[in-house]
């Protein structure tokens, strides 16, 4: 065995390089150890196709949930474009007609509102059920990097006991249900709820409820903004971080089991020794690895994603019919595709019953809209853009039991894009050299094989609501930080965290700061 450093961090995502960054420059001696031969997990960019110059977000593609205090404090040269419109829906039973939110002009919006709903007061609801909201994400935000506070304490500060009932104590359809009158304004706000979550609006399990206040939370005001140069610019900025402060960092490195006395095993049979291990894979990975690769034994629920995702390069934006709309204006900003309220959760009552939903609920956008630098020269000129694709409401146990493959969810995705779309995608598609289309679907298998996220779940398990209950023991730097594994000497410092999900960064800033009070300086 090797010297025994301070931090032996398992997984190499980008919570793990916000961990390794932070504890380096502290001075602990820290190695991440990645199984594939880069790092930043889900949040990396690639060319998915040989001899095209696009360089896609493959997995994650936007973020709202990474704290200014990890930017400023690790000196993170990241790029963030704040999108002008919010959203284009098109009315499902008639697509000539849609709802362009624009974020600068707020008489077009309620006109757009009017015109597709014949609702004159439907954006005036949808604006102040937004309102209403704000007061979540101005009393949560700043305490995601901070020691966990109870419950009683995050509810004084945000102040309204109502508010606080509908998003925590009750399903989200009821409190959308009371605020808007119409089911697409409905979906609209409800799909805020499904990003990788399966559920139904009234679901008693309020898993929906979570999903939605994390991303009404983001940055204090629930804005998601595009990250310039692509996901991937954001990992390569945390690894530089992490190693310009001294972090080493081994890819190509699987771990195959960890021990609490700090011995981690590697598949070519290397040993090294560590005061503490920091995991940045799922807890599930993590019980398999404690257990050196027994069964998943940690007591919760086997995680479950629940998407599609699909990346193509156009060789232009898609005639729309709804004509008084401009398509980069509907592209710019979430497109969503039938996703009213009632299609959404029937989508979910169908997937349930074990068949793939049809008509899928879907939204994409156009990341080379706000950031063309992802394209080289050519595909620029030549008018080309990328277009990413999220299905909702497609459960891993469609895929895992048989009733679904990419290319079966692809077709139900192609077939719920052209139903409000002018022409067919299929003809825009950019061709590579050889000759074939420029797209690719990535299901919750793919995640579950080239990740190592059990079943494709996206946030490695439920999202917890990112408080602690007012009887929670908050007794050691672990559970304070929100990051305790329930084995002592390892912590969580990924998605699998408390407040972890999404691109944030939260599970590794927290990590760190739990290690560092255990570890003497």
């Amino acid at each position: 065995m090797s010297a025994i450093r301070d931090v032996v961090i398992v997984g190499g995502g980008h919570n793990a390089l916000v961990a390794a960054a932070y504890l380096a420059r502290a001075g602990r001696t820290v190695t991440v150890l990645e199984r594939q031969g880069h790092v930043g997990g889900a949040a990396v960019s690639e060319r998915p196709w040989p001899g095209v110059d696009a360089r896609l977000s493959r997995y994650s593609y936007l973020v709202s949930l990474l704290p200014r205090t990890v930017i400023d404090d690790l000196g993170l040269d990241i790029r963030l474009e704040r999108r002008r419109y919010s959203s284009y829906t098109p009315m499902p039973e008639s697509p000539d007609r849609g709802i362009l939110i624009d974020n600068a002009d707020a008489a077009a919006t309620a006109a757009s509102f009017a015109h597709a709903t014949g609702d004159d007061g439907e954006a005036a609801r949808f604006s102040a059920l937004y309102e209403r909201v704000a007061p979540l994400g101005r009393a949560l935000f700043p305490t995601v990097t901070a020691p966990l506070r109870r419950e009683s304490t995050v509810r004084a500060a945000v102040g309204d006991d109502a508010l606080w009932e509908a998003v925590s104590g009750r399903p989200l359809g009821e409190f959308i249900r009371g605020a808007l009158a119409t089911d697409v304004a409905r979906g609209i706000a409800l799909t805020d709820g499904l990003i990788g979550t399966f559920a139904h609006s009234d679901d008693e399990s309020l898993r929906q409820n979570r999903c939605f206040l994390y991303h009404v939370i983001g940055g204090g005001t629930g804005t998601w903004d595009v990250p310039v140069g692509g996901m991937g610019a954001v990992s390569a900025e945390l690894e530089r971080a992490a190693r310009s402060a001294g972090a080493e960092i081994r890819t190509g490195a699987e771990v195959v089991a960890v021990s609490p006395d700090g011995d981690v095993e590697l598949a070519d049979g290397e040993r090294l020794g560590a005061r503490l291990i920091l995991s940045g894979v799922g807890a599930a990975v993590l019980d398999g690895l404690l257990r050196a690769g027994g069964s998943i034994g940690t007591g919760a629920a086997r995680p479950e994603g629940a998407q599609i995702k699909v990346n193509m390069l156009l060789s232009r934006l898609p005639r729309l019919r709804d004509t008084s709309v401009d398509a980069r204006a509907a592209f710019a900003g979430t497109f969503h595709i039938n996703e009213t309220l009632s299609q959404v959760d029937a989508a979910h009552d169908r997937a349930a019953g074990g068949a793939i939903p049809d008509p899928l609920p879907a939204e994409i956008y156009c990341h080379s809209l706000t950031d063309p630098s992802i394209l080289g020269p050519e595909l620029r000129a030549s008018g080309a853009q990328t277009l990413t694709l999220f299905g909702l409401q497609v459960p891993h146990r469609l895929v895992a039991g048989g009733a679904a493959d990419r290319h079966a969810l692809w077709a139900a995705a192609e077939r719920s894009l052209d139903s409000v779309l002018a022409e067919p995608i299929a003809d825009l598609l950019y061709r590579a050299p050889g000759g074939s289309p420029c797209v690719e679907s990535r299901t919750t298998a793919d995640l579950e094989r080239d990740l190592g996220m059990v079943g494709g779940d996206i946030f490695h398990g439920e999202l917890s609501w990112p408080w602690a209950r007012d009887d929670e023991p908050l007794e050691t730097p672990a559970e304070r930080w929100g990051v305790s594994s329930g084995v002592e000497g390892v912590l969580l410092c990924g998605s699998s965290a408390r407040r972890g999900g999404a691109v944030s960064g939260i599970g590794g800033h927290n990590a760190a700061m739990a290690a560092l009070e255990m570890l003497p300086g």
